[in-house]
């Protein structure tokens, strides 16, 4: 639950910003509630905050319910900044209790990660408070405009200054740590190529030889078998058959021909074939086709590793798998009606030395993908896999198996 919390926090900052707004705003009614002065328009000033706070509650609902729109931080801070103005235009001798406001001003915009809109929102919001004490001031010659504003004026401009450096620092540091990830994703890249290669060069060497010299061995046996009713050499016939079988399998694995030549759609319902024909599981499948992506070695890896997890470990009668597109992304799906068991214990697994599950969790979150598993004893497992962001690979057509 922490984990979505801070997830949530990190990957919006406008919606960081539209939850901080409702507090502030009842920071600000307080603020005045308890600032003894005579408000210059009173009931002006009540409508006009809770027209902002119906305002930032709307905005609330809307940022949470959907996807958060580019000029977002823009729009509601210059809500924000025409508020509080009119608030301390209204607002007579109170405008020196909204002071604290306007701190907060650029503090709210720096979560934006954008240091020029900092410092103009900054300045801005140190000139729009010293524009409400002049125009307070002309319109009620009895105050003036007292010398603590300057002050105040100076503190907010320092505040900006400080508010802007903050995020400049912020943001390199984020390009850094950004640099670094894809350094990571690029060296884990280039490590699955390289075992890729591997093992493609194992699949052909085993291909081209022992499975070869196995094939002949066997064709030799049965010239022999012909003239000789051995019991002995049906025995051994069977058993090279089967080691023939074994290594067959074994070079499929390694290198699948049918991901290399027809991408990753066939390959699964290959996979699944095999699979099916080897268990008593009944396999429902719903499979987009979503062509050769950069990562299907990984997904595919990922697919036979849950098959064999679900084979192993779940009990279960029923196995479905789903392939689809999402934007930039390859989406797979794995779940089965077994026994289920404690996603928390995959990282006790890891430790014991059962990388498997371990294993394609690091892969992926190396990659910018991720692998979520939902699962609960006694109610089945469901394995979400969702690949690294994908070049464009058009619209796909949609197979069903």
């Amino acid at each position: 639950m922490l984990n979505r919390i801070a997830s949530f926090f990190a990957a919006e900052p406008v919606r960081v910003s539209a939850v901080l707004r409702l507090p502030l705003l009842a920071l600000i009614g307080v603020l005045v509630v308890i600032w003894e002065v005579d408000h210059w328009l009173p009931g002006l000033y009540a409508v006009v905050l809770g027209i902002w706070a119906v305002a930032a509650v709307l905005w609330l609902v809307a940022v949470l319910r959907g996807p958060v729109p580019w000029w977002a931080g823009w729009a509601s801070t210059g809500v924000d900044v025409l508020m509080i103005l009119v608030l301390c235009l209204v607002s007579g001798g109170a405008t020196a209790a909204l002071l604290p406001v306007f701190f907060l001003l650029p503090i709210a915009v720096a979560f934006q990660d954008r240091p020029m809109l900092t410092a103009l929102l900054g300045t801005g919001t140190a000139t729009a408070y010293l524009g409400a004490w002049v125009v307070y001031s002309k319109r009620d010659d009895s105050v003036g405009l007292p010398n603590v504003v300057y002050t105040h004026f100076g503190f907010l401009l320092w505040g900006a200054v400080a508010m802007t450096a903050l995020c400049v620092v912020l943001v390199r540091r984020q390009a850094r740590v950004a640099k670094l990830q894809a350094v990571r994703r690029q060296l884990v890249s280039e490590a699955m190529q390289a075992d890729e290669r591997h093992n493609r060069e194992v699949a052909e060497n085993l291909h081209d030889g022992p499975l070869q010299t196995l094939l002949a061995a066997r064709l030799d046996l049965d010239e022999l078998q012909e003239n000789n009713d051995d019991p002995a050499l049906e025995a051994l016939r069977d058993a090279l058959q089967q080691t023939a079988a074994a290594l067959r399998s074994t070079v499929t694995q390694l290198h699948p021909q049918v991901l290399a030549q027809l991408g990753l759609t066939p390959a699964l319902r290959e996979l699944l074939r095999q699979f099916e024909s080897r268990t008593h599981y009944e396999i429902e499948a719903d499979l987009d086709d979503v062509g050769k992506p950069e990562s299907q070695q990984l997904l595919h890896r990922a697919a036979r590793e849950l098959l064999a997890n679900i084979h192993k470990h779940a009990d279960a009668t029923t196995v479905r798998v789903g392939l689809t597109r999402r934007d930039d992304r390859v989406v797979l799906t794995v779940s089965d009606d077994g026994k289920g068991f404690d996603p928390a214990i995959i990282e006790q697994y890891v430790a014991d030395g059962h990388i498997g599950l371990g294993s394609l969790l690091a892969r992926f979150d190396a990659m910018g993908g991720s692998l979520e598993v939902i699962s609960e004893e006694g109610h089945g497992t469901q394995v979400t896999v969702t690949s690294p962001p994908e070049p464009s690979l058009g619209e796909p057509a949609e197979i069903r198996t």
